[in-house]
């Protein structure tokens, strides 16, 4: 048995192998973003919104893989620190779209290049195999 409780050349299951990963990488990612005050989730909002669109809650709780009540929550405080703002779609006038304010641009900006390196010496522990990664998580996670 290894550390890990696993028989030597028996690997563990999908699931957890995944969780694993998000976890680690998630907790090297929130230490950058909580030195501008945001947990991962609402650096996740913001990075998403900082394509310069609107996006609907729905699409955003989708992208971002948090439940409906959660966002609410997690949008609440980002309005809350004028770092989004909600707007009426004027479409469909039900719909409401959350789009990045001047100042969560700001904070994207700031904070981009630090989650970069960081993501990038993440990859960098798997070398040349980085691309081929990218690639199937894409594949896995869009269902293709």
């Amino acid at each position: 048995m290894t550390a890990t409780g696993q028989d030597s050349g028996r690997r563990a299951p999908l699931d957890r192998l995944l969780g694993r990963a998000e976890y680690l990488v998630a907790r090297r990612i929130e230490a950058v973003v909580a030195t501008d005050g945001l947990t991962i989730d609402q650096w996740r909002v913001l990075d998403l919104l900082s394509d310069g669109g609107g996006h609907t809650m729905s699409g955003i709780a989708a992208a971002v893989g948090v439940p409906s009540p959660t966002l609410t929550k997690l949008v609440d405080r980002l309005v809350d620190t004028a770092r989004v703002y909600r707007l009426a779609d004027a479409r469909d006038r039900r719909r409401v779209l959350v789009f990045l304010s001047d100042e969560g641009h700001a904070v994207h900006t700031r904070l981009s290049p630090a989650v970069r390196d960081v993501e990038a010496d993440v990859l960098g522990g798997v070398g040349g195999d980085a691309p081929a990664l990218l690639d199937l998580l894409d594949q896995l996670v869009s269902g293709g």
